[in-house]
């Protein structure tokens, strides 16, 4: 990247591209595919690879570093036998980006329709439906979808009243709204201690308004693994 490149101006034009046009821009920063279609990482990324190339990124000793750090929090590894559900927000959103216009209501309604469905059964024929419907015209919208078919049924396997909580990402979005609002405002967060204790003590005045999830008097049993077919506690035979 040239020394003339105006970084702000670039991140305002980077605002208004689609999550398509931001895959296209993070090939020419990084030089290959981006595994991710989530248009925020997508923005984030480029923004820091844009900024880096201007002003100088991240030793290869603090590189090295934060890839050992992020390996030995893998939660894969941590706890191997948690399952996994993707947020069915985003994955909207994602798949949507790969359809025209003109047929993104459509699109999104047979998309509400699966995770919507009273039973798994349900939803994995409205799974089906959708993917005989757009996967002539268009492959890489269906693609999408369908890689992550098992993870976004996965709260299927819970008792109901969690469903709305499994289904979406947003709890731990909002959760964390304040932190993440005050970290990005601070011109810095100083040492990891003061970072670590900045975000412990916003985390502390959150939780004064929390409230307790659906069904939270069903995650004993939960955590006990007893099993939940469609929503409903299985009686022992």
């Amino acid at each position: 990247m040239s020394e003339q490149t105006d970084v702000p101006k670039e991140l305002v034009a980077m605002e208004r591209m689609t999550a398509g046009q931001l895959r296209a821009r993070y090939y020419e920063l990084f030089g290959e595919e981006s595994r991710s279609c989530n248009r925020q990482w997508l923005f984030r990324r480029c923004a820091w690879r844009l900024q880096s190339l201007a002003e100088g990124g991240l030793s290869e000793r603090a590189q090295r570093r934060a890839r050992e750090l992020v390996r030995d929090v893998d939660s894969r590894k941590l706890w191997p036998t948690t399952r996994e559900q993707r947020c069915w927000v985003h994955k909207t959103a994602n798949v949507l980006d790969k359809l025209p216009k003109s047929i993104q209501p459509k699109a999104k309604a047979m998309l509400h329709e699966i995770w919507q469905a009273a039973t798994k059964a349900d939803a994995e024929t409205a799974f089906d439906r959708f993917v005989a419907t757009f996967e002539a015209k268009y492959p890489k919208a269906v693609e999408c979808l369908v890689k992550d078919r098992e993870v976004l049924l996965t709260f299927y396997g819970f008792p109901a009243e969690h469903w709305r909580h499994l289904r979406t990402t947003n709890p731990i979005e909002s959760t964390f709204a304040t932190v993440r609002l005050r970290h990005r405002r601070t011109k810095g967060s100083g040492s990891r201690t003061a970072c670590l204790t900045m975000v412990f003590k916003l985390a502390l005045a959150a939780e004064r308004r929390w409230r307790r999830l659906n069904g939270s008097t069903l995650l004993p049993a939960v955590i006990q693994g007893v099993r939940f077919v469609d929503g409903i506690r299985e009686l022992a035979a």
